[in-house]
């Protein structure tokens, strides 16, 4: 049973889906704080001018202790800008017209308010469309106790994981021994190495959302990924 755990990101780039496919459950960590400018909210696209920041606006006045799953945006004007920047970038690549109805619908069809559900929505249709079958879970449905790692250490044992799924920035907090003592191996992510894929505008970059790839590339977007192929 391999467990992956983090919170919510909006359309994320490759490596975030390549672990979720590693794992048998997602948990989705949304009960951290939220933590303005960070991937929670936003996320990079190519254009003709270079990567561009697409940012999801946040109420935070009066709010700065605010959890993700308690963090609304602020309004819903992104929705249309951010589409319409995604259509004019990719309108001309081989599977924008494969993919972009549905995109549009997420964009256009919903007034959802909720981040972490926004990020649900898009997790859950870039998920289908690669064709993980992960099983996704909420971290509000498991009693949290603890520091950082013996909260993450309780999730996996209710999940009776034998292997626990982490980023490498986790490094820096993670008592791995913990995990051993109770039996879960930590998997570490390795993010380097990735092919690289037809891409528009200048230089390859592969540090952008799961778009991007998806637009460029349409069907073979798993070949250009790790856990799809090892």
């Amino acid at each position: 049973m391999k467990v992956f755990i983090t919170q919510s990101n909006y359309i994320p780039w490759k490596g975030y889906f390549d672990a979720i496919n590693m794992a048998d459950v997602f948990v989705l960590y949304d009960d951290m704080q939220y933590t303005k400018g960070d991937w929670r909210n936003r996320n990079r696209i190519k254009t003709s001018n270079g990567t561009q920041w697409l940012t999801i606006p946040i109420q935070v006045s009066g709010k700065f202790l605010q959890k993700i799953c308690d963090t609304d945006v602020d309004k819903q004007f992104w929705r249309k800008k951010h589409w319409q920047c995604i259509k004019h970038n990719y309108l001309k690549t081989p599977f924008f017209s494969e993919y972009g109805s549905l995109f549009e619908t997420l964009y256009l069809s919903d007034t959802e308010d909720s981040l972490s559900r926004i990020n649900y929505r898009f997790l859950r249709a870039v998920s289908e469309i690669l064709n993980i079958k992960t099983e996704f879970k909420w971290s509000d449905e498991f009693e949290l106790k603890g520091d950082k790692t013996e909260k993450l250490v309780n999730i996996c044992k209710n999940l009776n994981a034998t292997q626990y799924i982490s980023g490498p920035s986790a490094r820096n907090y993670l008592n791995e021994t913990l995990f051993e003592e109770n039996g879960i191996e930590v998997v570490w992510m390795d993010y380097t190495g990735y092919p690289e894929y037809p891409q528009q505008f200048g230089p390859f970059d592969h540090a952008v959302s799961i778009l991007d790839l998806l637009f460029n590339v349409g069907p073979a977007a798993p070949s250009f990924m790790k856990s799809f192929t090892s």
